[in-house]
């Protein structure tokens, strides 16, 4: 793609020049109605196939997917730096081997954040760091 745009900031800037365009709305204009046709004509190939190439997401969390993921190193307190907050990892049964050891933060669209050992999750947070309650599970 940045080879695309390379081509894109090169030959654009030349033809609006060539066509005397000074305005935005003019540059805009030309865009749909010259350029891009153009184009489009000269470097588009059809699809292999008819279609959407785009298959639905199974069995996936979007979220976790689309997250940013850090690397932090617990404090001998069991906290972790992250952006300013410090983030305590709460007590469980694994927790006195967290120490020096690597977890992962994610940050998720809507900034809520979690800190993962591995594959497990060992909390989930509120954008400020506070943690969230676990939610109870439904009986079945």
């Amino acid at each position: 793609s940045e080879r695309a745009f390379l081509t894109h900031q090169d030959r654009l800037v030349k033809e609006l020049a060539l066509a005397g365009i000074a305005s935005m709305e003019e540059a805009n204009r030309y865009l749909r109605k010259t350029y891009m046709p153009a184009f489009n004509d000269e470097f588009m190939e059809p699809a292999a196939e008819e279609g959407s190439a785009f298959i639905p997401l199974l069995n996936g969390d979007i979220d976790e997917i689309l997250c940013e993921q850090y690397d932090r190193t617990v404090r001998r307190d069991n906290c972790i730096a992250f952006e300013g907050l410090t983030i305590q990892i709460p007590p469980d049964k694994y927790r006195v081997s967290y120490f020096k050891t690597t977890v992962r933060v994610h940050r998720y669209p809507d900034s809520s954040l979690a800190i993962f050992h591995g594959t497990r999750k060992l909390a989930a947070y509120h954008p400020n760091g506070t943690i969230m309650t676990p939610r109870k599970e439904k009986a079945a």
